[in-house]
């Protein structure tokens, strides 16, 4: 007798994408992986050869969905919290080079300002004396 899991099944299959389950694999790919989350479960395989072979792999697929789920939540707690920091310390990094930047802009402008200022009163004076 079939159980009602295949429903469960076609559903799973259907909303797998949509969960983002194949963010982490995609993320390990790259090299990262949230290693606080252990090891990413492993997609069961489904057979389908008879009606108990066909329920075990719903319990096993139910099983893996669960999982699975687990396992993205925690990769994407982890990888939100990893990015959090770096873009903290990216944040203090660029204000650290924006301020030194600044300083030296606000200097020179200064000194442009001050080197105007002297060249104009002394062209005047020079000018005041030579009639």
């Amino acid at each position: 007798m079939m159980r009602k899991g295949f429903v469960l099944a076609v559903g799973l299959l259907v909303s797998g994408p949509a969960l983002g389950v194949a963010t982490p694999a995609h993320a390990a790919a790259h090299g990262w992986t949230a290693a606080a989350c252990g090891e990413e479960p492993a997609a069961p395989t489904v057979d389908v050869s008879t009606i108990e072979h066909y329920n075990i792999s719903v319990d096993k697929v139910s099983a893996y969905e669960k999982a699975a789920r687990a396992y993205n939540s925690c990769v994407a707690k982890t990888a939100v919290k990893e990015e959090t920091i770096i873009s903290n310390d990216a944040r203090d990094k660029i204000a650290y080079v924006h301020e030194g930047s600044t300083t030296v802009q606000k200097r020179i402008a200064g000194n442009f300002s001050r080197l105007t200022t002297a060249l104009k009163a002394g062209g005047a004076k020079l000018q005041k004396s030579a009639q």
